[in-house]
């Protein structure tokens, strides 16, 4: 049945009739709800968590919440809110990563959005980015492997599948004036998140599937790893230099720059740890005694997030890497994680692209690439404040 015919699991209006309220709240309180039932059934991403407002430097922090009483913790729904102020100004662009954490199914979507635009603007924000978690549509990785080609990219593949919940957000969003970060492009080229994800689903699946999930290349390698002796383990803080060194080499291989330091991912680590012990991993792949490859894993509820890999230039015919994800795949499903989440992909089919690397190396798991909602900004009232938020993107593109 579409999610569209489906009775809205909170209305418009709450209890007596009464519009939901929305205040600043505890992190206890906030950390409180998303562990609740009706909370985890929202699936908040980590980026929503209010731990990340303490990986984020040069951000305000604002934790938000609404519901029939959210000063008792009654709520129906949260939002991590960063504010980055203009130069020079006491005016802020408001960023809600992959947030707010929200119930997208209500078609009146007015009794929380409204007053969040309007707590906001009394901020001092001149203009609000959201990320809404529904999924537009998605492809399976058999189909797109048996499709790629010269100069072909995702929108030129039929989808396996189109969610007609992400349809209908997206029209109410316009509706409310909304626009789509870098308009409806196959690249998504505005959006600070990747708007296309790789997702293996766990739930429902025993180790067995998983592994005749693989393909054929993809299971050649684990086995080639395991013969060759790599060894998988959990490791800790102390750990973060060589996950970084390898990075760094990473980055100057594949021709990317994350722009992060080894303390943005201490602070990572040490903050999303202190929130919920073991809510971010460091796995590493050794061979010989020396650390090959090494990726981090991210936990919320039952949701798994592959975050960020490097490995080795050298002694890469082990697969340290193969071996790695194998062993995240395996301790995701043991946890009872429903979908194991490998982050960004790019939207090129093309072989030739060096991109698309990095799309078939994701595909030989077997999942599917999803493409999200992506994200959304309007400013926030006034010709002064849509000024201001000309002159900001114009700041950010010099930068």
């Amino acid at each position: 049945m579409s999610a569209l015919l489906v009775p809205p699991r909170r209305p418009h209006e709450e209890e007596g009739g009464r519009a939901p309220r929305l205040e600043r709240i505890t992190p206890a309180a906030y950390r409180a709800f998303l562990a609740s039932r009706d909370g985890a059934a929202l699936g908040a991403g980590f980026l929503q968590c209010p731990s990340w407002g303490d990986v984020k430097e040069g951000w305000h922090t604002r934790l938000l919440g609404w519901g029939p009483d959210p000063g008792a913790g009654r709520l129906t729904g949260v939002a991590l809110v960063l504010l980055r102020q203009f130069p020079g100004t006491r005016k802020y662009f408001a960023y809600l990563p992959e947030g707010p954490v929200a119930d997208w199914e209500d078609p009146h979507v007015d009794g929380w959005l409204d007053p969040l635009l309007e707590h906001l603007r009394a901020e001092g924000a001149f203009a609000v980015r959201i990320g809404p978690s529904p999924a537009y549509r998605s492809w399976d990785a058999a189909r797109l492997k048996s499709l790629s080609g010269p100069g072909r990219r995702l929108a030129d593949v039929l989808a396996s599948e189109v969610d007609p919940l992400g349809t209908a957000v997206a029209e109410r969003l316009r509706a409310r004036g909304w626009h789509r970060c870098g308009g409806d492009g196959p690249a998504g080229d505005g959006d600070a998140q990747p708007r296309h994800v790789f997702r293996v689903p766990l739930a429902g699946r025993t180790t067995e599937h998983l592994w005749s999930g693989l393909n054929q290349e993809w299971r050649r390698n684990v086995r080639r790893a395991r013969k060759e002796g790599v060894e998988v383990v959990v490791g800790s803080a102390a750990d973060l230099p060589a996950f970084y060194r390898l990075l760094r080499i990473t980055e100057e291989r594949d021709g990317f720059r994350l722009g992060r330091s080894l303390a943005y991912y201490e602070r990572q680590y040490a903050a999303l740890n202190a929130e919920e012990p073991g809510r971010m991993k460091l796995y590493l792949a050794r061979h010989q005694g020396e650390v090959l490859a090494a990726h981090t894993m991210i936990t919320v509820g039952r949701k798994v997030w592959y975050q960020t890999g490097a490995s080795a230039d050298h002694r890469r015919e082990v697969r340290p890497s193969n071996a790695l994800q194998w062993r995240m795949l395996l301790d995701a499903h043991a946890a009872g994680a429903d979908v194991y989440d490998m982050r960004g992909v790019p939207s090129t089919l093309d072989p030739d692209e060096r991109a698309y690397g990095l799309l078939r190396w994701k595909l030989g798991t077997g999942g599917r690439v999803v493409e999200t909602l992506g994200e959304w900004e309007r400013t926030v009232g006034g010709t002064a404040n849509q000024t201001l938020y000309r002159a900001f993107q114009a700041y950010l593109n010099r930068r």
